[in-house]
């Protein structure tokens, strides 16, 4: 769907749900992309509960669907600002609502990352998780997702830049590593440049969106997880199981650990070319004629 930054998207976000439901009357779960009610400005903060979410949630009632509507920056009441996913059930009830753990430093500035997990069980379905965006490069978010026995996981993105493709590798990836169902749904205009895609516990591509809106309607096998799971993923590895019979601690969670390695990174910041513009200021480059290459600037 095409998110705009410089208006309201939800009378659209609105419109697509109803065609969903008008075209395809079995779909019984609908996801759109992060930050697609209002794009991705901070600007647009606002208290939870609030007036955007009785709308999702009156639509859910409608229609009898579970429905997470992307996500929308919350202002909580100590004044910081969240990237926050909620989840509403055909009752119209919400579910409960996830933080995204890890905003996308050091571009989205101003905006805090959460700390628990939300993890929802459909009745005569399967368990399902949350994770925003940024969240699939870090695999530990995935993994305790499906150690604690999610079969899906419900990725709303948004992104706009060069590393698309790498991103759809990671999650074909994290959904073999997770023998589970992962939905990446990624918006347009100011809200991505679309692609959003689906893979099966195997880590196979069920679907692939292009670069325009579309509806994506998947019917899900929740027996393909179980059997992933206990035979193996193509009757080959198992890595779940190979995990839950591990004999090695992984100590580098410790708090109190600290790595040399990591340390000398550096700041976390975005790159410039100051250090090297401050460097050439002290060594000007001297040519043959023994003229500075600063020389008439001055």
């Amino acid at each position: 769907m095409h998110v705009s930054a410089a208006h309201n998207n939800i009378p659209l976000m609105k419109h697509k749900i109803e065609v969903m439901c008008s075209v395809y009357p079995w779909v019984q779960m609908i996801v759109l992309s992060e930050l697609a009610a209002h794009g991705p400005l901070t600007y647009f903060a606002q208290e939870f509960p609030n007036e955007d979410e009785k709308v999702f949630q009156e639509l859910a009632k409608k229609f009898n669907i579970w429905l997470i509507p992307g996500s929308m920056f919350q202002k909580k009441a100590d004044g910081k600002i969240y990237n926050t996913s909620t989840v509403i059930n055909p009752q119209g009830e919400i579910v409960g609502r996830y933080d995204k753990m890890f905003p996308f430093y050091p571009y989205e500035t101003g905006v805090e990352g959460g700390n628990e997990f939300l993890i929802f069980d459909v009745p005569n379905i399967g368990r399902f998780g949350i994770t925003i965006c940024y969240d699939m490069w870090f695999p530990e978010t995935s993994r305790t997702l499906a150690v604690n026995g999610c079969e899906v996981i419900i990725h709303p993105t948004l992104t706009g830049t060069i590393d698309r493709d790498i991103e759809l590798s990671l999650v074909q990836a994290t959904a073999a590593t997770n023998q589970c169902y992962i939905f990446d749904i990624n918006g347009l205009g100011d809200g991505g440049t679309g692609r959003s895609i689906v893979c099966g516990p195997d880590g196979r591509v069920l679907y692939q969106a292009s670069t325009g809106p579309e509806l994506i309607p998947i019917e899900l096998d929740m027996e393909r997880v179980k059997k992933s799971r206990e035979d193996g993923l193509l009757r080959l590895g198992q890595p779940l199981k190979s995990f839950r019979d591990r004999k090695v601690k992984f100590d580098i969670y410790e708090p109190t650990r600290t790595f040399p390695a990591l340390e000398e990174l550096g700041s976390l910041s975005k790159p410039t070319r100051m250090k090297q513009i401050e460097q050439a200021m002290k060594e000007p480059i001297i040519d043959p004629q023994g003229k500075s290459d600063l020389e008439g600037f001055f």
